[in-house]
């Protein structure tokens, strides 16, 4: 019932994803609306709209029940980070929205946001200062700037990894640099994509396991995304 949860403000948005089902948890419900997707998108008319934007370098900010669906997979892997002063990784952080809402839901933790293009990671400093967000900071919110199929090695272990984008197959790197336990939450695919769960248990056993059908950019080359950056 995705179709039906847009909203004319920030609230109203969430309150309608409460209602239709796509949100479960009170504490995913008050993240996201502590972070005012107004200030992620590139078009104040579409700013609560259920649906996906582009926010250029040919990027686009999923859909809000899409991180919503993100949010309460990942929920208690979050709160074992938050615990554990730990770290979570937002691959393809893109206009920084996710990268907030995780640092809502785990106050305690280190998030970073890392994407392949100058560009967007200064929109995410952009868009995060203008929800009164400070990066930079441990605990915190870092963007930074690299090749997210290869993780981010200086932070690693991560209870969490979310990757905003579609990769052909699971970047070795990422479960490499998942912590024991931890969870990612990645589509997979090319022309038919889906996302997966892969969890890591204490002893360092990995299983995947098939969600639901998406459809999402894909998982690029910094050359192959955008020739301008």
């Amino acid at each position: 019932m995705a179709w039906l949860s847009s909203g004319r403000t920030n609230t109203e948005l969430v309150d309608r994803m409460v209602a239709n089902g796509l949100i479960g948890s009170d504490r995913v419900a008050e993240a996201m609306k502590a972070v005012d997707r107004g200030h992620y998108v590139n078009s104040a008319a579409g700013a609560y709209d259920d649906s996906p934007q582009r926010i250029g370098f040919n990027a686009t900010i999923s859909a809000p029940h899409m991180h919503a669906h993100a949010c309460e997979m990942l929920l208690p892997f979050l709160d074992e980070a938050d615990a554990k002063h730990g770290a979570i990784l937002d691959v393809g952080s893109g206009s920084g929205y996710l990268t907030a809402v995780f640092h809502r839901l785990a106050p305690g933790a280190t998030v970073i946001g890392i994407d392949h293009l100058d560009g967007l990671a200064q929109l995410a400093r952009d868009n995060l200062a203008k929800d009164g967000i400070q990066t930079g900071t441990s605990p915190g919110i870092d963007i930074v700037c690299g090749d997210g199929r290869a993780g981010w090695p200086a932070n690693a272990p991560y209870q969490v990894i979310h990757v905003g984008a579609a990769a052909p197959t699971v970047p070795t790197a990422l479960v490499e640099q998942l912590a024991s336990p931890g969870r990612m939450f990645i589509p997979v695919g090319t022309d038919r994509q889906a996302i997966w769960q892969i969890d890591k248990d204490a002893d360092g056993n990995v299983t995947q396991k098939h969600l639901f059908g998406v459809m999402y950019v894909p998982l690029t080359d910094r050359a192959k995304q955008w020739s301008g950056n």
